[in-house]
C-alpha cells in the first residue's frame, strides 16, 4: 500500500499525535488528526514539563522544532529540592543552566505543534463514538455527530482511554492505588511568600510513604501542585471535589506539616482536582493488526516518571519516520515500528514502578535523594 495515496487518520491531538502528523509533514505525507476538543482552548493543557534529550528532544529535532522550543523554555525552572514535613530542607539542587531536562509548559509545547501543520490538518469536535475493520487495513470511524471518515492506516493517539486500543488489545487501564490532586496558588511571591520561599524556583518534594507533596514553580508567578496520597478508589469516590470540604478533607491528611506546605492545598484558588492514577499492564503489547497501530498514553500507559510526553512524541516521530521510510509498504513500516516500541517501553515501566516507590514506598524521602545524588540528570523531575 503506497502512503502516497492513502489516508493516514491520527486520533488525538496531544503531543504524540500532533508530532506525528507534523514528521509525517515534514517528510511530504499528508495525515488529518481527528480530536474530540471544540477548539485548540477547550481545556487546560497541564503543567510543566522536562524535556529529555533522548526522546523528547530527538523527536523535536525530527520535526524541525528545536529552535521554537527553546524559545519556550522556563529558564532556571531545573532547581530542585526535597523538604522534610516540617519544612526542613534536605536536599537541594540549584539550576546549574546546563538545561539537561529543559522545563516548559504543556501548552506552550503543544501550541508550538500546532501552529507548525498545515491549515485543517487537525479537525476539532470529532468525538470518536464507533470504529469499524472493514478489511484491507482500511477502518471506518464514526463520530458523536454521526459524520464518518474512511483510514487506510489509523493510530490511536487517545491516551488512556482509547477508543482505538480495542481493535488491537483486550488490555485496560487499572487504579494503581496513589491519586495525585491538582491545586495552584497565583501570585505567590507576593501572596504566599512562605510557601515561594518552600518550594524554590523550580520543583520543590515533600514526601513520606504513602503521601506526599510535589510543586512546580512555572511562568507567571504559580505554583502548580500534586497532592500524592495512596488510597483506595472507594476513598477518593467518597469525596465530592466539587464541594468547597473537599479541601478540609484532602488537608487532613497533612495534619501536623509545616502550614507553609499544606497552604499548597488549603491556599488554593481553584477547586482540586482529583487524578486517580492508572496503567496498562506491565509491557504492554499486541500482535499486528492491519492498518492499526498505537502510541503514547494509549499504547503504554504507566505511573508518571516524567517519561509520558517525552515517550508520546518519540513515539510520534519514530512512527512517522518507520512510514517515510516504507512508502510502499505500511504493513513493513508499523512491523518495524512495533517491533522497537514494545522493548522501548518496557523498561519505562520498570523506571515507573521504582519511580512511585521512591516518592511513596517505605524510604520516602530519602530513597529519592540517592536517586537525585546517584543520577543528577533525574533532578529536573521524576514525575509529570
Amino acid at each position: 500500500m503506497n502512503t502516497r495515496n492513502h489516508s493516514i487518520a491520527i486520533v488525538g491531538a496531544g503531543l504524540g499525535g500532533l508530532m506525528l502528523a507534523r514528521v509525517l509533514h515534514v517528510h511530504g505525507i499528508p495525515a488529518t488528526v481527528y480530536e474530540a476538543d471544540l477548539t485548540a482552548e477547550s481545556r487546560a493543557q497541564g503543567g510543566q514539563l522536562d524535556i529529555h534529550e533522548d526522546d523528547g528532544r530527538r523527536a523535536l529535532a525530527d520535526a524541525g522544532l528545536t529552535d521554537e522550543f527553546r524559545a519556550i523554555i522556563h529558564e532556571g525552572a531545573e532547581a530542585s529540592r526535597v523538604l522534610d514535613q516540617h519544612g526542613k530542607l534536605l536536599f537541594d539542587a540549584p539550576d546549574d543552566g546546563m538545561s539537561r531536562r529543559p522545563e516548559v509548559l504543556r501548552g506552550d509545547l503543544r501550541r508550538i505543534l500546532l501552529d507548525s501543520l498545515p491549515d485543517q490538518t487537525v479537525k476539532w469536535g470529532c468525538k470518536v463514538s464507533g470504529v469499524q475493520p472493514l478489511g484491507d487495513g482500511r477502518h471506518k470511524l464514526t463520530f458523536a455527530d454521526g459524520s464518518t471518515v474512511t483510514s487506510s492506516l489509523l493510530v490511536g493517539a487517545d491516551g488512556a482511554w482509547s477508543k482505538i486500543r480495542p481493535l488491537l488489545s483486550d488490555a485496560e487501564p487499572e487504579y494503581i492505588g496513589t491519586t495525585f490532586i491538582e491545586t495552584y496558588l497565583y501570585d505567590v511571591d507576593e501572596r504566599h511568600t512562605a510557601t515561594a520561599e518552600a518550594v524554590g524556583v523550580g520543583a520543590m518534594y515533600a514526601l513520606t510513604p504513602g503521601k506526599g507533596i510535589i510543586a512546580h514553580r512555572e511562568a507567571g508567578n504559580i505554583l502548580h501542585t500534586y497532592v500524592e496520597l495512596n488510597r483506595s478508589a472507594e476513598w477518593i469516590a467518597g469525596i465530592d471535589f466539587t464541594d468547597a470540604a473537599a479541601t478540609a478533607l484532602v488537608a487532613a491528611e497533612f495534619e501536623g506539616w509545616a502550614p507553609e506546605l499544606t497552604a499548597l492545598i488549603t491556599d488554593g484558588e481553584t477547586a482540586p482536582v482529583a487524578r486517580m492514577i492508572h496503567a496498562l499492564p506491565d509491557g504492554h503489547r499486541w500482535d499486528r493488526v492491519p492498518g492499526v497501530t498505537l502510541l503514547g498514553d494509549a499504547a503504554h500507559l504507566m505511573a508518571p516518571s516524567g517519561d509520558g510526553a517525552n515517550l508520546a512524541m518519540f513515539d510520534g516521530a519514530e512512527l512517522a519516520k518507520a512510514i517515510a521510510a516504507h512508502p510502499d509498504d505500511i504493513e513493513a513500516a508499523l512491523t518495524a515500528y512495533e517491533q522497537a516500541l514494545f522493548p522501548r517501553s518496557e523498561s519505562f515501566y520498570i523506571d515507573a514502578h521504582e519511580i512511585l516507590d521512591l516518592c511513596l514506598g517505605d524510604r520516602a524521602p530519602f530513597g529519592l535523594i540517592d536517586l537525585f545524588n546517584s543520577d543528577p540528570q533525574r533532578q529536573d523531575g521524576v514525575q509529570g
